[in-house]
Parts: C-alpha cells; structure tokens; sequence
C-alpha cells in the first residue's frame, strides 16, 4: 500500500467543503419549466420589501428599516429588494408590535395572494430605541431578522418540493461526471474510474451525459512543490478539487483534497491512492448537491390562518 494512502488521505471530517453556495438554502432558485408548473404557488426570483406603515417609526427611518432588512437578506443569498410590491411577487410585510415598555418587530412573509405563509419576531427592543430611530438599531434588528426569514424561506422550499413529485426529494439527482484532468501518472483514468464507482453507491445517478443533468462534477488536480520532510526527501503539495455545479453552470460548491507527498511518488501507478480519495469525494460530492438542492430540509407546517387574505401596504 502506498505511503501517499497511509499518510496523508484525509477521511471525509478532512475534506475541505468550499462552501460560497452550499452552506446557505436557495429558496428561490429556479426549479425548471416542469417543477414550476407543478408547483402552483411557488416563491419567484425576488422578494419585495414594502415601507412599513405600521413601522411607530418617522417615514424616513421606515424606509432605512425596509433597506437595511433587504440588505442582510441579499447576505443570506435571497434576493430581496425594497420596493413597493409587485403584481406576482411574493414579498415581506414589516410592522412593530408595542409590549409594554418594548417594540417587537414583527416579519409576514406574504405570498402574491397576500396571504400570510409564515410570521417570524425579531428581538424585543427598548420602545424608547426604536422611536429614537437611531440607524444603529434599526441595522441590529435588520442583521437579527435576516437569517430567521431566510429560515422560513428555505422552509417554504421545502414545501413546494415535497409537493412536487419531480423534485429532488422524490428522486435521485441527474449527475454527469466530466472527468479528472492535471494528474500526474495515470491519475486521471484511476481517479475517474474511482469516482464512478465510488458514487454509484450512494442514492443518486451518474450518467455519462450533460443531457438533462441536474448537476455536473469537474475534478482537477495539481502539483506545487512542497517542503522538505523529516528525512530530508523532497516532498510536492498535491490539490484535488472536485467542484460541482447546477444544471446552469453556477457553482453549487466544491471539495478539496489537500496532502503533501513524497516527490513525484504519484508519476506512475496511483492504485489505492485513487480508491481513497474517490471514496470521500463521493461523499463530499452527494453532500453537497444535498445542502445545495435542500432536498434534506424540514417543510415549512401550512399556516392556520392560510386562507385569510390580508391588504397590500
């Protein structure tokens, strides 16, 4: 077995997931023509941030407030734009509850009936904060709000997907493997054959095809030199990335595999080296069309109060 395998191959806890994308839901990424026909109401490319007129805050700092929100929203990946609400756009009503001595802002995500698909609070803050309308605070309840909306939002996601027989969490996900290029010996075929059947282990589907995949799987491989190790051999630094993306071509995220090695011992016969780092690129690679896709994510309940419509602001 090869020094490389005993080592220096990381098990998948050692896998470096560069996650941009993976680590955060994308509830409105564009499911295709089927899914959207399927899905009657489901969330479209943006989300419309109204200027609260229950905001107990001047017309100005009502405005900042609605900014400020859309703002960490765009940081949490959702595509939000404080504007007045538009004919099909599911959208955001704001307002701020009195309780005693404290303000509670409060967070309806509206669908484009106006019916209120979920409600999230924010912290309560001191009333006399909040008249202040101080930018401060309002950016603190902005930055607090965010992530508990984008969290209903993934939830809402969730939903639409359940609902809908062709989605990814009805089915195994369409995968086209490209290949392994930058290796050195005969690690491109070894680690190729390797991952392919590695990945057939898991839930989804390889194929050898771009056709209708859902996601595409590209690895490259290389070289650097590295430092001297502890006998006095040279030694190279090796990098596997094995990056996936979306139907699109937009990065959904990517796995690295990072080790030094004994100089040139890779430049003939990978054998067990391959198995290995194939083995957890195929974890890697199913967990992040899992994170990514948000097949594994918990459906928003329905509201008890779905069929109640509310007026614009």
């Amino acid at each position: 077995m090869s020094g490389f395998f005993r080592r220096t191959v990381l098990p998948l806890s050692g896998l470096f997931l560069l996650s941009g994308c993976i680590d955060v839901p994308h509830p409105f990424s564009n499911p295709g023509k089927e899914a959207t026909r399927l899905a009657a109401n489901a969330p479209p490319s943006r989300l419309d941030i109204p200027v609260s007129t229950e905001s107990r805050l001047p017309a100005e700092a009502s405005r900042l407030w609605s900014k400020d929100v859309a703002a960490e929203l765009l940081q949490q990946t959702i595509p939000a734009m404080a504007q007045p609400v538009r004919p099909g756009d599911w959208w955001l009503k704001m307002r701020a509850d009195q309780r005693g001595d404290q303000i509670v802002p409060v967070y309806m995500v509206m669908t484009p009936k106006n019916e209120i698909r979920a409600t999230q609070e924010g912290e309560p803050i001191q009333a006399l904060l909040w008249t202040a309308a101080d930018p401060a605070t309002l950016s603190l309840a902005a930055q607090d709000a965010a992530p508990k909306v984008a969290s209903v939002l993934t939830g809402i996601q969730a939903d639409d997907m359940d609902k809908d027989p062709h989605s990814l969490k009805h089915r195994a996900a369409r995968v086209y493997f490209k290949g392994v290029t930058g290796a050195p010996g005969d690690g491109n075929i070894s680690l190729s054959r390797a991952f392919a059947a590695s990945f057939r282990n898991t839930a989804d589907a390889l194929q050898n095809s771009a056709e209708n995949a859902d996601f595409s799987v590209a690895t490259t491989v290389k070289l650097s030199p590295g430092p001297v190790g502890t006998t006095g051999h040279p030694q190279q630094h090796i990098e596997i990335i094995w990056r996936v993306t979306d139907k699109t071509g937009k990065e959904a995220g990517a796995a690295t595999q990072l080790h030094d090695i004994d100089a040139h011992s890779l430049d003939g016969y990978w054998g067990d080296v391959a198995v290995v780092a194939a083995q957890e690129a195929a974890g890697a690679v199913r967990q992040i069309i899992d994170r990514y896709s948000g097949r594994d994510n918990a459906p928003l309940p329905p509201p008890v109060d779905a069929g109640k419509s509310h007026k614009k602001q």
